[in-house]
């Protein structure tokens, strides 16, 4: 009977984990997705793929060091009596560099540089630079993933089990919300804020200001829903006068 529920609570707590790496792993399809759209056309797939990997190796990577992991919690020193740990640091200029280039990338599509860019035959963006940033996000998203599955669940197998479940739902379904994305300009001015939004809120963590990251992904998937019902009236509306 212990045996039985043990294997529950630990089927339980693959589910769970799961579902959050899920869940956590859609800000960094957002962000390759919007990353590999600068890329040629001919290699936004291969971009997409090895920064899904990279993000799995990161995490796994993180895993095996899980005592170095919760040590980043630990105070190194104080400014004005506030507690600095590794972990805020990483934090902080992890949302610096996310808010920086998210503003950047809705600037580039505000003003039209991308399509001056492409307009000019000029590639400004290469394989190996966008793998770089993915690999800089992947180290900032991965640090909270992996202090929060410490958090869920003591078993090591769980941890790597669930990522690598998440990687596969994230390559499989990272092509078909690229797409979409790049798709409709409107969702990915969207998506930018959303990465501003997830920047502000690892500043505030690291500066040790806690917001509820629930009360964050509902007001993205209402933003979403919005959006998704604008998206459903414009198509409507230009079927009809097309007839």
């Amino acid at each position: 009977m212990m045996d039985a529920l043990g294997s529950t609570d630990i089927l339980l707590s693959l589910v769970s984990l799961t579902a959050m790496e899920i869940v956590l792993g859609i800000d960094n399809i957002i962000f390759i997705s919007i990353l590999c759209g600068r890329l040629p056309a001919d290699q936004r797939e291969k971009g997409r793929i090895f920064g899904l990997m990279g993000a799995l190796v990161t995490r796994l990577g993180l895993l095996s060091t899980i005592s170095w992991i919760m040590g980043l919690t630990k105070p190194l020193f104080e400014v004005a009596g506030f507690p600095i740990t590794g972990k805020a640091i990483i934090l902080f200029f992890g949302g610096l560099f996310l808010m920086a280039k998210a503003t950047k990338e809705i600037h580039a599509r505000v003003e039209g540089e991308e399509h001056g860019e492409h307009a000019t035959g000029k590639n400004t963006v290469s394989l190996r630079s966008v793998l770089i940033q993915v690999a800089l996000l992947d180290i900032v998203f991965s640090m909270d993933s992996v202090i929060t599955a410490v958090g869920m669940t003591s078993h090591l197998g769980v941890m790597v089990l669930a990522n690598v479940l998440a990687l596969g739902v994230m390559i499989f379904t990272s092509k078909s919300i690229g797409d979409f994305v790049h798709r409709h300009p409107t969702v990915k001015i969207l998506a930018l804020s959303f990465l501003i939004m997830i920047g502000l809120v690892l500043v505030a963590d690291a500066a040790g200001i806690h917001i509820p990251k629930a009360y964050v992904y509902f007001a993205m998937g209402f933003s979403v829903g919005v959006e998704m019902l604008n998206i459903r009236i414009a198509a409507k509306a230009k079927k009809q006068n097309l007839h």
